[in-house]
């Protein structure tokens, strides 16, 4: 698979505790520099991103990350915040506990507060997937789809597994067409990249996408 075509699927990512200033602006050259599909970044450091490097650049951020138990208020305060300092897309953590209780409806509900707060910009929805049955993951693809997002995401990266094939073949089965597919969480190779790419998924989310793409 192309290169070119691999980075405009990535989200060029950068989410340690300890990411720094230098760490996000280095990564927004890399993506310029690349033309990946945006950058991920900690939510404090939006309003910088895009006031040095403006509509060259997409920026996408965090909300409720990386456990999700923040209240709706919160997270939709976070997202309103975000997207004044400039966020182009978010990207939330459910509420997991809600899911465990089979509190489907609240989910679906926290998710389009969520989307309306968006004011238009782009929402994908981590499910943390590592932590979920299968019917906890198939009954969130009818919350994601009802809700209104834009993509399905499979993880933080923070949890105790990140993506694998399988729920990407769960969820293409069990989302309404028009909902996208992010992979996230342990994509360090060119393979995995192409390999998911492959499977469907429309974005990928990674630290490592320079150093696997352009090395040699």
């Amino acid at each position: 698979m192309d290169t070119a075509r691999i980075f405009s699927h990535v989200d060029h990512t950068v989410l340690k505790a300890v990411t720094t200033t230098e760490d996000v602006m280095a990564l927004c050259r890399e993506a310029i520099t690349h033309r990946t599909a945006s950058v991920c970044i900690p939510p404090r450091f939006v309003k910088a991103a895009k006031d040095a490097f403006g509509e060259a650049l997409t920026v996408c951020t965090v909300i409720g990350f990386p456990l999700g138990y923040q209240t709706t208020a919160v997270k939709v305060a976070e997202t309103a915040d975000a997207v004044a300092a400039g966020a182009d897309e978010i990207d939330m953590v459910i509420a997991l506990g809600d899911v465990k209780e089979g509190h489907f409806d609240e989910v679906t509900a926290e998710i389009a507060a969520v989307k309306e707060a968006c004011g238009g910009k782009l929402l994908k929805v981590i499910i943390e997937a590592c932590y979920l049955t299968e019917e906890e993951k198939i009954a969130l693809c009818r919350c994601v789809s009802d809700a209104g997002a834009d993509f399905i995401k499979t993880s933080t990266g923070f949890g105790t597994g990140g993506a694998v094939p399988a729920d990407i073949e769960l969820f293409k089965a069990h989302i309404d067409d028009g909902v996208r597919i992010k992979a996230a969480g342990g994509i360090r190779t060119r393979e995995d990249m192409e390999h998911f790419l492959e499977l469907g998924c429309d974005r990928i989310g990674t630290s490592g996408a320079v150093a696997a793409l352009t090395k040699g």
